[in-house]
């Protein structure tokens, strides 16, 4: 399962602006806020390529940062951040 940069910052504790400063201090993103070693870091982030019509300016191109599954726990030990707990499956208890 992908996340985005909004979504992992959420289950880092994190702001989505401070997530993307931090990794750009840590030179994880670049300016555009895509990795900055799409191929070292290609187990942790990738690079989505978005696309949609405007009626007026025809086909329109964007890009974003996912982060893997594998990307959380990476991402908060180059951060040096420690997860938040994760809370007790309680569903088995009758």
């Amino acid at each position: 399962m992908e996340r985005t940069l909004a979504q992992a910052a959420t289950e880092l504790g994190l702001t989505r602006p401070r997530l993307i400063t931090l990794m750009q201090e840590k030179s994880l993103l670049n300016k555009r806020r895509l990795p900055a070693y799409p191929t070292r870091d290609r187990e942790y982030l990738r690079v989505k390529d978005g696309q949609w019509f405007h009626e007026r300016y025809g086909l329109q191109y964007s890009q974003s940062t996912r982060v893997r599954q594998v990307g959380i726990r990476w991402l908060a030990e180059q951060l040096g951040l420690e997860l938040p707990a994760i809370p007790a499956d309680r569903r088995d208890v009758a």
